[in-house]
């Protein structure tokens, strides 16, 4: 991150060099209710990589303080995710670990007459809480006795109320201009089950209360976190003062990122997984990191594309050709070269011998000339792509039609020269010649052509799987399901986000794995899909496509 363009930097340079702090400690705190997406990337970056650049450290830590939503499966799915990004966690740890000191400081603010055992409804209580320009009034429960209130918390924690029959609120100021000022619930009742404690307990802390006293236990110097969080900044510093937190950690906000015709709505990525729309949180349609790594993103693509998107206040979308700008960088260099054809047609090359394969020289990457050579063969049947090739052909159409000559990648100048067509019409085979003379790499240099195709060997390609993906659900249909009074964003969600083709690859791909990646002649970046790959065949999923609108 540059230098001028980072706040947050300043502020901890300044605080270091002031003597406010001899060191740095971030966190990284989501709470494991579902999978993270690309926007959980900025602040993993931003805190992991702050920490790194002044030698400090970040503490990996779930806000574990809600049951009802909370998984182990979520849980994992985020350790996986952090290190995939490539960062170590100093130490991990759960909100739900600091439970019983949790208590203990509600206590305290019992005993010091800032907290009180309320009886209203959750309903009654938002009536109660006012507006942005009415105040508040107080709960006729405001002014129990402290020892009343201490009794009624100790028997919320026995478990002798239902759920929502009391919560336990901070008293602070009910006419307060900051409405999570207004007296703000720090405890409810929840008779669930949690993925880490258990049974032991059927009272459980709010986020707002267990997170500043979170980063307090933990010496959290510098609390990172999006500016969605700024208005609840002073109740944060509150709860820092009135629990008598052992340290002060500062709470800093940055813009959140959001990227243009992507869903970054946890609870929509939920539903659309729920409801059978993607095939899972990895789907490569989603935003999720673990759908970015299946779809054949890279970590360092990731890291360069938030840090690029620098750190600010704001929260504009970014152009989602800058993220697969990156992608295409980090892979132009990687990625070997290969030859895939998604819609195959055969030709039939009449003059080449019957029988006879030969193997031509390919560079693997000719940006990258030390990954070497590889083998394609050759023969008188290819497959070439269904597209390259029009019976009535407009002007400038420089491809394969009756009476044409093009370029085969890596090999000869063909001709087509004979349609073969099925009973319906339906072109099935192109009969075609060759020209000895213009083997690739011969130095020929006699006509020109126009048109350059990719193709495949018929008799030794592999057969593969190609899934072509657009957004799921772009911004305007967004707009147009916020506006409807009676249709939800499902219901623009895009049906044709998904293509999937039938086609080949070369034979010399047999031994591809997982994730591994590659660029397809005219086609793009693609990725082994580890979901659906089989022995008997490979599933590719495009990363991007090769060309880019998108300028830095």
């Amino acid at each position: 991150m540059e230098e001028n363009s980072n706040f947050i930097r300043s502020i901890i340079k300044e605080d270091l060099e002031s003597g406010k702090r001899d060191t740095v400690v971030t966190r990284f705190p989501p709470e494991p209710n579902g999978y993270l997406h690309i926007g959980h990337a900025k602040s993993i970056v931003i805190n992991f990589g702050i920490a790194d650049e002044f030698n400090g450290q970040t503490n990996l830590r779930f806000d574990d303080t809600n049951p009802l939503k909370e998984d182990q499966e979520y849980v994992d799915s985020i350790k996986n995710d952090v290190a995939w990004l490539g960062y170590e966690w100093e130490n991990l740890r759960y909100a739900s670990d600091y439970f019983e000191e949790m208590y203990k400081r509600a206590v305290l603010l019992i005993k010091k007459g800032k907290a009180y055992v309320d009886d209203l409804s959750i309903e009654e209580i938002r009536e109660y809480r006012g507006t942005l320009t009415e105040p508040g009034k107080d709960s006729p429960y405001r002014n129990r006795a402290v020892e009343e209130n201490l009794d009624l918390f100790d028997r919320m924690r026995k478990g002798e109320f239902q759920n929502g029959e009391k919560v336990l609120r901070a008293k602070i100021d009910m006419s307060s201009g900051n409405i999570n000022m207004r007296d703000p619930v720090i405890y409810r009742v929840s008779h669930a089950t949690h993925h880490n404690t258990g049974d032991t307990w059927c009272i459980y802390p709010m986020y707002a209360f267990a997170h500043p006293i979170e980063d307090a236990i933990e010496g959290v110097t510098h609390s990172l976190c999006t500016t969605e969080f700024e208005e609840q900044r002073p109740l944060y510093n509150w709860v820092v003062e009135e629990c008598e937190m052992p340290s002060k950690p500062q709470q800093i906000e940055f813009g959140r990122l959001n990227i243009e015709n992507t869903v970054m709505s946890k609870r929509k990525l939920k539903q659309l997984v729920e409801e059978g729309y993607v095939d899972g949180w990895d789907d490569p349609r989603m935003p999720t990191i673990s759908g970015l790594r299946r779809k054949g993103y890279t970590p360092e693509a990731i890291r360069e594309f938030v840090q690029a998107t620098g750190v600010s206040k704001g929260s504009g979308a970014v152009d989602e050709a800058m993220l697969e700008h990156f992608v295409r960088e980090d892979l132009k260099l990687k990625a070997p070269r290969t030859m895939g054809v998604l819609d195959p047609l055969k030709v039939v090359i009449t003059n080449y011998p019957e029988g006879q394969v030969e193997m031509l020289d390919a560079e693997i990457n000719p940006e990258n000339p030390e990954m070497g050579t590889r083998q394609i063969p050759f023969s008188r049947e290819i497959y070439v792509e269904r597209e390259d090739f029009m019976e009535n052909p407009p002007k400038k159409y420089f491809r394969l039609f009756p009476g044409n000559e093009v370029r085969l990648k890596h090999a000869y100048f063909i001709k087509c020269e004979e349609v073969i067509k099925d009973e319906n019409g339906e072109v099935v085979e192109l009969r075609c010649t060759y020209d000895p003379e213009t083997k690739s790499g011969t130095g020929f240099t006699g006509r020109k052509v126009k048109g350059t195709l990719h193709w495949v060997e018929a008799t030794q390609a592999l057969p593969a799987e190609f899934r072509l993906y657009e957004p799921l659900i772009r911004d305007e249909d967004l707009k147009a399901a916020d506006e409807s009074e009676d249709k939800t964003f499902i219901d623009f969600v895009n049906e044709d986000s998904l293509t999937i083709q039938q086609g080949f690859i070369e034979p010399n791909m047999k031994d591809a794995k997982p994730q591994d990646k590659f660029q397809f002649f005219r086609h793009g970046y693609f990725n082994v899909d580890p979901k659906h790959t089989t022995h008997e065949k490979l599933v590719f999923n495009r990363i991007v496509s090769l060309k880019s609108s998108f300028k830095l």
